[in-house]
């Protein structure tokens, strides 16, 4: 087996404080040690590696080049441990922290209002929720699962289908009142259709499915977030290829109707991604089986069926 390459911890330890603090005097003093021994321990690691890692000046010690790419290495692994070193000492009892990163129009329209229900079931689980339209970090410390939407294609984790994605025409009733009907597929060169920044191929992909030359469409205004598209279809300025999972409030609201009776399936689907290193952690597979749970209790047509 091959031994690993890797100095000593006293040495990198003292090393990280000396670059963080800029000097040595400071960084002996966090360390309860003299300049001296933290000098020493500098001195052992610059030996292992063969390299200067400080310029040492009289008013500081300035990292060389080669010392600042490895102080960036050595801190953010550091990092890495401590993170994990307060995961487990808060999760020994099944409590702590859980970080659910999720789409920001999917967790406000349809995580967020059952959440409650988990919060009930696991009052020792502190939900903690950050938000991305594009994908996240699966490697970031914190991080613990994100629901994803995509194609099942992650590196390094692990991707469980949740739900399938319906993708209808909607549009405020009054766009449609009067002379300007919406019945079939030509009338909608009649229309505007508002788009989404991150889902480009979503309209295309529509066309596509439905059999229908999307030449002469009339594109209008982009929008980066589902809510503000939703929000520009119920104001009336066009028509908009929404999730239905993400309006049915709308719809049973009559805010928003669905003109065209087309059904058609997305491209991609929703996903509990978890990160490989993070899929045994007690409050990762609890929110997990809850969420599977969730997702079973709805009607058969919005459930992904590669689940």
């Amino acid at each position: 087996m091959r031994r690993r390459l890797l100095p000593s911890l006293s040495a990198l330890r003292t090393f990280e404080a000396v670059a963080r603090h800029e000097s040595f005097t400071m960084a002996a003093a966090e360390l309860n040690v003299t300049q001296s021994a933290a000098s020493r321990q500098v001195r052992t690691l610059e030996d292992y590696l063969e390299l200067p890692l400080f310029r040492r000046t009289s008013r500081r010690s300035e990292l060389t080049q080669g010392g600042r790419y490895y102080f960036n290495l050595v801190r953010d692994a550091f990092d890495r441990v401590e993170a994990g070193t307060s995961e487990l000492i808060a999760t020994r009892r099944g409590g702590g922290t859980l970080t659910v990163g999720m789409l920001p129009t999917f967790g406000t329209r349809w995580l967020i209002p059952r959440l409650e229900r988990f919060r009930e079931r696991h009052p020792e689980i502190l939900i903690n929720i950050i938000s991305s339209d594009g994908q996240f970090e699966l490697d970031a410390p914190k991080l613990d699962v994100a629901v994803q939407f995509g194609t099942g294609s992650w590196a390094d984790a692990v991707a469980e289908p949740l739900l399938s994605e319906e993708i209808v025409i909607a549009c405020s009733p009054s766009l449609i009142e009067g002379s300007r009907r919406l019945r079939s597929l030509e009338d909608l060169a009649n229309f505007v259709l508002l788009q989404h920044t991150t889902r480009h191929h979503a309209w295309p992909h529509w066309f596509r499915s439905v059999g229908f030359d999307e030449e002469g469409a009339r594109w209008g205004p982009s929008f980066e977030h589902f809510f503000m598209l939703i929000q520009a279809a119920q104001s009336g300025m066009g028509v908009a290829l929404l999730p239905r999972i993400l309006i049915e409030d709308e719809i049973a609201r009559g805010v928003l109707v669905l003109p065209l009776p087309v059904r058609v399936s997305g491209p991609g689907a929703y996903y509990l991604v978890t990160p490989k290193a993070k899929q045994d952690l007690a409050r990762v597979k609890l929110f997990r089986g809850w969420l599977l749970e969730e997702v079973a209790r709805l009607p058969r047509p919005q459930r992904n069926e590669a689940a």
